[in-house]
Protein backbone atom coordinates (compact mmCIF):
# COMPACT_ATOMS: atom_id res chain seq x y z
CA UNK A 1 0.00 0.00 0.00
CA UNK A 2 1.18 3.53 -0.77
CA UNK A 3 2.24 6.16 1.75
CA UNK A 4 -0.73 8.26 0.66
CA UNK A 5 -3.20 5.45 1.34
CA UNK A 6 -1.67 4.71 4.75
CA UNK A 7 -1.62 8.42 5.63
CA UNK A 8 -5.35 8.77 4.99
CA UNK A 9 -6.09 5.63 7.00
CA UNK A 10 -4.10 7.09 9.89
CA UNK A 11 -5.89 10.43 9.56
CA UNK A 12 -9.29 8.79 9.85
CA UNK A 13 -8.13 6.87 12.95
CA UNK A 14 -6.88 10.12 14.51
CA UNK A 15 -10.18 11.87 13.84
CA UNK A 16 -12.14 8.93 15.26
CA UNK A 17 -10.03 8.98 18.42
CA UNK A 18 -11.90 12.15 19.39
CA UNK A 19 -15.27 11.31 17.83
CA UNK A 20 -16.46 8.44 15.55
CA UNK A 21 -16.38 9.37 11.86
CA UNK A 22 -18.88 7.68 9.53
CA UNK A 23 -18.09 6.61 5.95
CA UNK A 24 -20.16 9.47 4.50
CA UNK A 25 -18.39 12.07 6.61
CA UNK A 26 -15.02 10.56 5.82
CA UNK A 27 -15.72 10.76 2.08
CA UNK A 28 -16.51 14.46 2.38
CA UNK A 29 -13.50 15.12 4.57
CA UNK A 30 -11.08 13.55 2.10
CA UNK A 31 -12.20 16.03 -0.58
CA UNK A 32 -10.64 18.94 1.33
CA UNK A 33 -7.28 17.23 1.90
CA UNK A 34 -4.00 17.03 -0.04
CA UNK A 35 -1.19 14.54 0.64
CA UNK A 36 2.35 15.97 0.56
CA UNK A 37 5.89 14.64 0.94
CA UNK A 38 8.14 17.42 2.27
CA UNK A 39 11.79 17.76 3.20
CA UNK A 40 13.36 18.72 6.52
CA UNK A 41 13.47 22.50 7.15
CA UNK A 42 10.46 23.13 4.93
CA UNK A 43 8.34 25.90 6.46
CA UNK A 44 4.67 24.92 6.53
CA UNK A 45 3.49 28.28 7.83
CA UNK A 46 5.42 31.53 8.26
CA UNK A 47 5.18 34.33 10.79
CA UNK A 48 3.24 37.23 9.29
CA UNK A 49 1.36 35.16 6.72
CA UNK A 50 -2.40 34.61 6.88
CA UNK A 51 -2.73 30.81 6.73
CA UNK A 52 -5.46 29.05 4.78
CA UNK A 53 -4.81 25.49 5.95
CA UNK A 54 -3.56 23.32 8.75
CA UNK A 55 -1.87 19.93 8.54
CA UNK A 56 -1.91 16.35 9.78
CA UNK A 57 1.41 14.60 10.44
CA UNK A 58 1.55 11.02 9.19
CA UNK A 59 5.34 10.74 9.46
CA UNK A 60 7.69 13.43 10.68
CA UNK A 61 8.18 16.12 13.28
CA UNK A 62 7.15 19.79 13.31
CA UNK A 63 8.03 22.64 15.60
CA UNK A 64 5.87 25.73 15.98
CA UNK A 65 7.78 28.75 17.21
CA UNK A 66 7.65 32.50 17.59
CA UNK A 67 10.35 35.19 17.55
CA UNK A 68 11.04 38.25 19.65
CA UNK A 69 12.14 41.64 18.33
CA UNK A 70 15.79 40.54 18.34
CA UNK A 71 15.07 37.47 16.25
CA UNK A 72 15.40 34.98 19.08
CA UNK A 73 13.23 31.92 18.51
CA UNK A 74 11.01 30.32 21.16
CA UNK A 75 9.54 26.88 20.56
CA UNK A 76 5.94 26.83 21.67
CA UNK A 77 4.96 23.26 20.79
CA UNK A 78 6.07 20.20 18.83
CA UNK A 79 3.87 18.02 16.64
CA UNK A 80 4.75 14.44 15.77
CA UNK A 81 2.78 11.61 14.20
CA UNK A 82 -1.00 11.81 14.61
CA UNK A 83 -1.07 15.51 15.44
CA UNK A 84 -2.41 18.62 13.67
CA UNK A 85 0.08 21.52 13.38
CA UNK A 86 -1.09 24.98 12.44
CA UNK A 87 -1.75 28.43 13.81
CA UNK A 88 -5.27 28.05 15.20
CA UNK A 89 -5.60 31.68 16.34
CA UNK A 90 -4.60 33.01 12.91
CA UNK A 91 -6.92 30.57 11.15
CA UNK A 92 -9.92 31.46 13.30
CA UNK A 93 -9.39 35.22 12.98
CA UNK A 94 -7.98 35.35 9.41
CA UNK A 95 -5.07 37.45 10.69
CA UNK A 96 -1.28 37.19 10.21
CA UNK A 97 0.18 34.31 12.16
CA UNK A 98 2.42 34.98 15.15
CA UNK A 99 3.76 31.43 14.82
CA UNK A 100 5.89 29.64 12.24
CA UNK A 101 5.76 25.88 11.71
CA UNK A 102 8.91 24.19 10.40
CA UNK A 103 9.65 20.54 9.61
CA UNK A 104 12.46 19.08 11.73
CA UNK A 105 12.49 15.84 9.73
CA UNK A 106 11.55 14.72 6.23
CA UNK A 107 7.79 14.40 6.60
CA UNK A 108 4.63 13.01 5.07
CA UNK A 109 1.68 15.26 5.82
CA UNK A 110 -1.90 15.85 4.78
CA UNK A 111 -2.81 19.50 4.22
CA UNK A 112 -6.40 20.40 5.16
CA UNK A 113 -8.16 23.40 3.60
CA UNK A 114 -9.41 25.40 6.58
CA UNK A 115 -12.29 27.31 4.98
CA UNK A 116 -13.63 24.08 3.46
CA UNK A 117 -13.16 22.42 6.83
CA UNK A 118 -15.16 25.17 8.55
CA UNK A 119 -17.94 24.86 6.00
CA UNK A 120 -18.03 21.09 6.52
CA UNK A 121 -18.00 21.50 10.28
CA UNK A 122 -21.03 23.83 10.24
CA UNK A 123 -23.14 21.27 8.41
CA UNK A 124 -21.73 18.04 9.85
CA UNK A 125 -22.28 17.15 13.51
CA UNK A 126 -19.47 14.57 13.57
CA UNK A 127 -16.85 17.07 12.46
CA UNK A 128 -18.24 19.69 14.84
CA UNK A 129 -17.91 17.30 17.80
CA UNK A 130 -14.42 16.28 16.69
CA UNK A 131 -13.45 19.98 16.69
CA UNK A 132 -14.88 20.56 20.17
CA UNK A 133 -13.18 17.55 21.76
CA UNK A 134 -9.88 18.16 20.00
CA UNK A 135 -9.73 21.80 21.03
CA UNK A 136 -10.70 21.01 24.62
CA UNK A 137 -7.88 18.53 25.03
CA UNK A 138 -5.09 20.08 22.99
CA UNK A 139 -5.67 23.83 23.05
CA UNK A 140 -7.46 24.51 26.33
CA UNK A 141 -6.48 21.92 28.93
CA UNK A 142 -2.88 21.43 27.81
CA UNK A 143 -2.32 25.15 27.17
CA UNK A 144 -3.43 26.00 30.70
CA UNK A 145 -1.26 23.26 32.21
CA UNK A 146 1.74 24.49 30.22
CA UNK A 147 1.30 28.11 31.35
CA UNK A 148 1.00 27.08 35.01
CA UNK A 149 4.02 24.79 34.71
CA UNK A 150 6.31 27.55 33.41
CA UNK A 151 5.36 29.85 36.29
CA UNK A 152 5.23 27.37 39.17
CA UNK A 153 7.94 24.76 38.51
CA UNK A 154 11.71 24.97 38.25
CA UNK A 155 13.67 24.04 35.14
CA UNK A 156 14.55 20.53 36.28
CA UNK A 157 10.92 19.71 37.05
CA UNK A 158 9.86 21.08 33.65
CA UNK A 159 12.45 18.91 31.90
CA UNK A 160 11.41 15.78 33.81
CA UNK A 161 7.79 16.41 32.94
CA UNK A 162 8.72 16.88 29.27
CA UNK A 163 10.60 13.55 29.33
CA UNK A 164 7.63 11.82 30.97
CA UNK A 165 5.07 13.28 28.55
CA UNK A 166 7.13 13.03 25.35
CA UNK A 167 9.68 10.22 25.81
CA UNK A 168 10.04 9.65 22.07
CA UNK A 169 10.75 13.31 21.33
CA UNK A 170 13.67 13.50 23.76
CA UNK A 171 15.88 11.58 21.31
CA UNK A 172 14.35 13.02 18.14
CA UNK A 173 14.74 16.69 19.03
CA UNK A 174 18.02 18.65 19.12
CA UNK A 175 18.71 19.72 22.68
CA UNK A 176 18.59 23.43 21.83
CA UNK A 177 15.02 23.03 20.62
CA UNK A 178 14.02 21.35 23.89
CA UNK A 179 15.76 24.11 25.85
CA UNK A 180 13.84 26.77 23.93
CA UNK A 181 10.56 25.00 24.65
CA UNK A 182 11.38 24.85 28.37
CA UNK A 183 12.29 28.55 28.45
CA UNK A 184 15.90 27.85 29.47
CA UNK A 185 19.27 28.07 27.73
CA UNK A 186 21.00 25.07 26.13
CA UNK A 187 23.72 25.40 28.79
CA UNK A 188 21.14 25.15 31.58
CA UNK A 189 19.62 22.07 29.95
CA UNK A 190 23.05 20.46 29.63
CA UNK A 191 23.66 21.01 33.35
CA UNK A 192 20.26 19.57 34.25
CA UNK A 193 20.89 16.46 32.13
CA UNK A 194 24.33 15.95 33.68
CA UNK A 195 22.96 16.30 37.21
CA UNK A 196 20.25 13.75 36.48
CA UNK A 197 22.87 11.24 35.37
CA UNK A 198 24.44 11.51 38.84
CA UNK A 199 21.31 11.25 40.96
CA UNK A 200 18.28 8.95 40.53
CA UNK A 201 15.45 10.41 38.47
CA UNK A 202 12.20 10.60 40.37
CA UNK A 203 8.84 11.01 38.67
CA UNK A 204 7.28 14.46 38.91
CA UNK A 205 3.90 13.42 37.64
Amino acid sequence: MSDKYNAFIALRESLSFYYPISDDTWYEFQQICKFKSLKKQHVLYSIGDVPNSYAYVFKGLVRCFTCDEKGNEYNKIFFDEGMFPGSMAALLTSTPSKLACELLEDSLIIEIDFMAYRALMHKNKEIMLFQIYYLEKNWLLEKEAREIEIVQTDATARYLRFVAMYPVLVDRLPQYHIASHLAITPTQLSRIRKSLLIQPIQSVL
